[in-house]
């Protein structure tokens, strides 16, 4: 179990989210005044008017799944990738080219699970038109993929509203990247309101599936330093190992961010990071800082995976709650990757509503 300080920051932080102010903002769309009402999350949201949600969404990610075992992965790294930025709403999904988050260097030809998301949509489209935001689903997706691995459950906090607009020059600042130290990435931590050792490294845990491109890890094999060396802190068999996946820098291949257990939802992550076998630099330096009160953690974390999963689900929430800003329009989209105001498709019809095909 965790020690009594770092306990009290899972009760501190579970009592805020308990107690999120729901905000009241009224904008202008289309010349017309309308109050959008940013409902307080609860996992009830959808119980009268779309109760079959998570089922639907489940569907189609277990569909998803048997054709791409990485699948799980991405979807909870969508839901991360949309958090950070602006808080979780969506922004990430959209298409205008001016503006999408989606060619952002932490993002681009790297996030990915979006044709799954519009399955997810139109599914619901057709049973519970214009009622479950493309937030709210990506939040769904989120957990159920952690429990399809066989992570933890949590329920999902939901009534989030899709914003009108993404960001794309936020999203090139605010998101953690694999090369960034410790310090950095705690302060993008704090920034969206999250705690700087426990949900750094909880979160940081999500990194025990999934695959990672040969770009995001190749400065330690061959220029750590800028003068053709190797990171100190990766271990020397994994590095041989690694050179022959990624031969040379730059390369877009793909290898497991655990080498051991790779589509698994478990606490290995932690044990590979107590060998030197974190993939990332982002990774690793959770033990390998000295000092940094991230070591006692992973040492928790790697010790007891009860410990680890109790908190990854409280850091979800948490991180979850990340709100957008007062001045950000919610609605509901018709299409995840375009705002209403801009979307050709027709509600479904009072019948259509009624097919529940799950």
């Amino acid at each position: 179990m965790l020690n009594n300080r770092y306990s009290m920051v899972v009760w501190s932080k579970m009592s805020f989210s308990r107690h999120i102010v729901a905000a009241l903002f009224c904008v202008a769309l289309l010349e017309t005044p309308v109050c959008v009402a940013q409902d307080q999350l609860t996992p009830t949201y959808y119980d009268q008017t779309c109760p079959y949600v998570t089922h639907i969404i489940r569907k189609i990610l277990l569909k998803a799944f048997l054709n791409d075992t990485r699948i799980t992965a991405s979807l909870l790294r969508l839901h991360f990738h949309d958090c950070f930025v602006q808080g979780c709403d969506g922004s990430i999904l959209l298409d205008d080219p001016n503006t999408t988050e989606k060619v952002a260097c932490p993002n681009a030809n790297s996030v990915r699970g979006f044709e799954v998301i519009d399955d997810m949509k139109a599914a619901l489209e057709n049973v519970c038109s214009q009622t479950v935001s493309c937030a709210d689903i990506v939040a769904i997706a989120a957990e159920q993929s952690v429990v399809l691995s066989g992570g933890p459950s949590w329920a999902v906090p939901l009534g989030r509203k899709d914003s009108r607009s993404a960001n794309r020059s936020l999203a090139n600042t605010v998101l953690p990247g694999f090369n960034d130290p410790l310090d950095l990435i705690k302060a993008k931590f704090a920034a969206v309101g999250l705690d700087t050792s426990l949900d750094v490294v909880a979160l940081s845990g999500a990194h025990t599936f999934g695959r990672a491109q040969c770009l995001a890890f190749d400065q330690r094999l061959y220029n750590f330093s800028g003068v053709g060396d190797q990171d100190p802190d990766l271990n020397e068999t994994l590095a041989a190992r690694l050179r022959e996946i990624c031969p040379t820098v730059g390369l877009t291949n793909l290898t497991n961010l655990d080498q051991t257990t790779p589509d698994d939802f478990d606490n290995v992550y932690f044990n590979n990071l107590q060998v030197e076998e974190g993939l990332l630099r982002s990774d690793q330096i959770l033990f390998s800082t000295q000092g940094a009160d991230t070591v006692e953690i992973v040492n928790q974390f790697s010790s007891n995976q009860t410990a680890f999963f109790e908190a990854f689900a409280e850091s979800m929430i948490r991180m979850g709650n990340v709100r957008p800003p007062a001045a950000v329009v919610g609605e509901v989209r018709l299409n995840c990757r375009v705002i209403n105001a801009n979307n050709s498709i027709t509600t479904a019809s009072a019948d259509a509503r009624l097919v529940t095909s799950i």
